[in-house]
């Protein structure tokens, strides 16, 4: 699915901003380059003899570098839990953030052009209800280590065909297009964030670094409440 992000410009601007200027200058003079028409005369001759095609890739002339764009980490995974029992038997819908892929583009004091792709894994464990969930979500665009400067919320809606446990969405945000002061104004200043829209206590849960390991296809220990060696106990959860 395709989203559209755009802040507004009066809130950006109000906003103090330590700039930065990361635009490199290659342009010589002639005098300079001592020798380099004769230089560029044989490589032309030399392109043309060999037949090389040019390849026919896009070219950003950023200004600058591309914010910074990354998944928060105490917001990366959606786990519910009935009553609140921190088990794989109590976990209803759930998800994780899998990857992100992103890119940017501005030049002179245009605003910066970020689009993103998210990559979500999304599932439904014994206590969940229903085969349908909606998964909210949300991107921010914060000064770099600092203040949010927007946040905007998504609804991801997912269904869970008969006997499927997880499935696999892909979101788009098209465009998040930041305004600039000025041409000064770098994309290392920004961060962009995404994460669930989690409680605390699902922020908790993952702020501990904990996962399930369940001891699925095992024999059961011989003494009921003992582990073998190597393996945990069915339901429990363990940090990373």
């Amino acid at each position: 699915m395709r989203r559209t992000f755009t802040l507004a410009l009066s809130a950006l601007m109000a906003v103090s901003i330590a700039a930065t200027t990361a635009t490199a200058v290659h342009a010589q003079s002639r005098g300079d380059q001592g020798g380099g028409e004769d230089d560029a005369a044989k490589k032309r001759k030399r392109d043309e003899e060999w037949n090389q095609p040019k390849a026919p890739l896009p070219q950003l002339r950023n200004a600058g570098p591309c914010p910074y764009v990354k998944v928060l980490y105490d917001a990366s995974r959606y786990v519910q839990f009935k009553d609140g029992k921190e088990s794989a038997a109590q976990a209803g819908f759930t998800g994780e953030i899998q990857s992100l892929t992103s890119g940017c583009a501005y030049k002179g004091d245009e605003p910066i052009k970020i689009r993103i792709e998210a990559l979500f894994q999304l599932g439904r464990g014994p206590q969940a209800e229903g085969d349908k969930h909606v998964y909210r979500y949300w991107v921010a665009v914060t000064e770099r280590n600092q203040a949010v400067i927007a946040k905007e919320y998504f609804d991801l809606p997912v269904s869970f065909a008969a006997g499927e446990d997880r499935v696999y969405a892909r979101e788009t945000i098209e465009q998040i297009t930041i305004p600039r002061a000025d041409a000064k104004v770098s994309g290392g200043n920004f961060e962009v964030l995404l994460g669930f829209d989690v409680t605390p206590e699902m922020a908790a849960f993952n702020r501990d670094g904990k996962r399930f390991r369940v001891n699925a296809g095992q024999t059961a220990p011989a003494q009921q409440g003992q582990a073998q060696p190597g393996q945990t106990q069915p339901g429990t959860t363990t940090k990373q």
